[in-house]
């Protein structure tokens, strides 16, 4: 076996850079926590739970999840509307990842 130089390597080619790509951002991987928590959520509990996030904000993050496969959005046809949040097939693949991850910050908390 050959030896590998970092030189010729690309990050952006890896596993690891795709799924930073979708679960990056200052607020996704605390949307997918959050439905992982509570299975099904709306917007508004949402929205309270994260706290410091904006409506528009909320809003960009959840459609950029779905887009990803990684969230379902599920609108109910009544007045006031009704939209309710969850996690895909795809999204529950990540659910070990953000485990691993809360596990970590316990044991590692200063």
């Amino acid at each position: 076996m050959g030896i590998r130089c970092i030189a010729d390597e690309k990050l952006e080619n890896t596993g690891f850079s795709y799924t930073l790509s979708l679960i990056s951002g200052k607020y996704k991987m605390t949307i997918l926590y959050t439905l992982m928590e509570f299975g099904v959520v709306r917007f508004n509990e949402m929205q309270k739970y994260i706290g410091s996030i904006s409506y528009k904000t909320l809003s960009a993050n959840l459609k950029e999840l779905e887009a990803d496969q990684l969230i379902h959005r599920e609108e109910y046809p009544q007045i006031p509307p009704k939209v309710e949040y969850s996690l895909t097939e795809r999204g529950k693949s990540l659910i070990p990842i953000l485990d691993s991850m809360c596990e970590w910050g316990h044991l590692n908390r200063i």
